[in-house]
């Protein structure tokens, strides 16, 4: 019997979900929507999640040189801390609301291993050594973004000295990640068709920062805040430039890469409407909403467009060898 592989780029899938239920839920706490649609998009992303966790999982675990594979790889190994990263997500904004207790372990739980992993994927790039042309924005992903997440997330339960922790790390590893990565990017010959997508990666650090500074700060807008969202900023308009070579793109699962990018930047712009409350912030805040859930419902359309044409998910694989 053949089975399918789910590449570890799948957990992008129920990643991207997640970030637009927590756009909703920001803009539900405002009062601006109903709380009710982020809770259902968040309750969808941890179905998703779990669907591919019990996927990827009843692959891996039979053909246990394919798990290690892709925990070394340099190329795939970042996507698979999204197997961990998601939760924290989860909890904090889809249950720490309705129980705190239980939002607040499943935050540590998930933190803890967003840690671990983070620390190992460090190492393992230290120790197997990674050739310059496979770095990608992926590599944002353990450190970068686990560890804005889960600084976010702590605050949300109350861990302020934890959120404070997790905020240094991930900031930290932005400034080492981001010079390595827009070096590959720069000088270096352009990434293979199947990552150009996780060029969209590049806008979710600074917004990612500037969600986790307003989860401790109260949702101000402070010093730091207007720091880190001005170089947000800059590469939120590169992007422009980068319009031609999306477009000349085929839809592939990949895609996904966007989704949970442009839902963090979504979600630090609604913290600035919040706070600045210019003219018209509702229609802001309204355009927003319409905007990010546009893209990632056109990727989820064209997601199971494809999935029924045969054509989302890999060839199978050969039978493991008895």
């Amino acid at each position: 019997m053949v089975a399918v592989r789910i590449p570890p780029s799948f957990f992008g899938i129920p990643f991207g979900l997640a970030g637009l239920g927590n756009t909703w839920m920001v803009a539900g706490h405002d009062g601006d929507v109903p709380t009710w649609i982020g809770n259902a998009l968040l309750a969808l992303a941890t179905l998703a999640w779990l669907a591919v966790l019990a996927a990827y999982a009843g692959y891996a675990l039979r053909r246990p040189r394919a798990l290690v594979g892709d925990l070394v790889d340099p190329v795939t190994s970042p996507f698979v801390s999204l197997a961990v990263i998601t939760p924290v997500l989860l909890a904090a904004q889809g249950v720490a609301p309705h129980n705190l207790h239980v939002g607040r372990i499943l935050v540590d739980v998930f933190l803890v291993l967003t840690l671990l992993f983070g620390g190992w994927i460090t190492g393992q790039w230290i120790y197997g050594r990674v050739d310059i042309d496979q770095i990608h924005p992926g590599y944002f992903l353990p450190t970068v973004a686990g560890g804005l997440i889960a600084s976010a997330a702590a605050s949300a339960v109350g861990q302020r000295t934890l959120a404070e922790i997790m905020l240094g790390l991930g900031l930290i590893c932005w400034l080492v990640l981001g010079s390595l990565t827009l070096n590959r990017l720069f000088v270096r010959p352009p990434l293979p068709t199947p990552l150009i997508p996780t060029l969209a990666i590049e806008v979710a650090p600074s917004a990612l920062a500037g969600i986790a500074l307003f989860a401790l700060n109260g949702g101000r807008i402070d010093i730091w805040v207007t720091l880190v969202s001005g170089y947000g900023l800059l590469l939120v308009l590169a992007q422009i430039r980068l319009l031609p070579l999306y477009l000349r793109l085929h839809f592939a699962p990949s895609f996904w890469a966007f989704t949970f990018s442009w839902s963090a930047v979504a979600t630090a712009a609604l913290h600035w409407i919040t706070d600045g409350e210019p003219p018209g912030h509702r229609v802001y805040t309204y355009l927003v909403l319409a905007a990010i859930s546009a893209l990632i419902g056109g990727i989820v359309v064209r997601s199971i467009v494809a999935a029924a044409r045969g054509r989302f998910l890999p060839p199978p694989a050969p039978p493991a060898a008895p």
